[in-house]
């Protein structure tokens, strides 16, 4: 009986020492399970376009190539067109400044296009000038680099989700992604788009209107007045207030410029 009795303290006894850590032990069992259970929710796309899957491309150069095929047909056909519209500004200044009226036929057009540019002015000379600092292209070069910069070479969640590949930010619920570290009380969201085509002409259109790149605009318009070619290395200085990162942003993308001039093809 004794033995026994000793027997039972000495387990007893045991059993008081290792409880704390068999207690820990099965917590972490337990939330170990719950972290297996746990169901991993994958994001699906707002939109029907097969993207490549740029995270999977180990060759650096493939990866880059892919990236800058997919975006510049889109790129190369905005500028077509915007040019398209500057030759209708253009002509119709040119036939104000000789003292002709602008024909009929032309107004529509003029309007839809002071319109998508947001001038309220009506179509007079200082109008149609203000017209011209907007209605212009950007380099190819510029537009491809400032996408590969802002989605992370097409990784991003905002590039994958919502084709947004330049960091596009909208105001309305409902309009894009909420970031995962958006700070609290602001409301903004990532712009989400249904087609590469609309990704980049919301980038052309932020560029060409908002107030915060009039600079990259005057620049653009100098620009052409002395060379006649628009050069990205030039208005890249115009980006100051696209990145709070301000000009260190702009030396990266300086940087990425100059690394992959061989990809863009211009």
């Amino acid at each position: 009986m004794k033995l026994l009795l000793k027997v039972i303290l000495f387990c007893l006894f045991g059993y008081m020492l290792l409880s704390p850590w068999l207690d820990k032990s099965a917590e972490s069992l337990d939330s170990n399970k719950e972290e297996v259970a746990k169901p991993v929710i994958k994001e699906k796309p707002l939109h029907n376009v097969k993207l490549p899957d740029f995270a999977n491309m180990h060759n650096v150069q493939k990866r880059k190539q892919a990236f800058f095929d997919l975006l510049k047909p889109y790129v190369i056909a905005e500028n077509k067109r915007i040019l398209t519209q500057r030759e209708q500004v253009d002509l119709a200044l040119t036939e104000l400044e000789l003292g002709y009226e602008i024909p009929t036929n032309q107004i529509a057009a003029l309007t839809d296009i002071f319109a998508e540019y947001k001038i309220a002015d009506e179509i007079n000379e200082d109008s149609l000038t203000v017209a011209l600092n907007r209605v212009d292209s950007i380099p190819v070069a510029m537009v491809l680099t400032q996408a590969a910069n802002e989605s992370g070479w097409g990784t991003s969640r905002f590039a994958r989700i919502g084709l947004n590949f330049f960091g596009l930010w909208c105001f309305k619920e409902g309009c894009g992604m909420v970031p995962n570290k958006r700070n609290e009380g602001r409301n903004h969201e990532v712009a989400a788009f249904k087609s590469l085509e609309q990704s980049v002409k919301a980038y052309f259109r932020n560029i060409n209107t908002h107030p915060a790149y009039q600079q990259l605009r005057d620049l653009r318009q100098s620009n052409r007045y002395d060379e006649q070619i628009i050069l990205a290395e030039k208005l890249l200085y115009g980006l100051g207030s696209y990145s709070e990162r301000g000009h260190a942003y702009i030396e990266e993308l300086n940087q990425m410029l100059v690394t992959n001039q061989r990809y863009f093809g211009e």
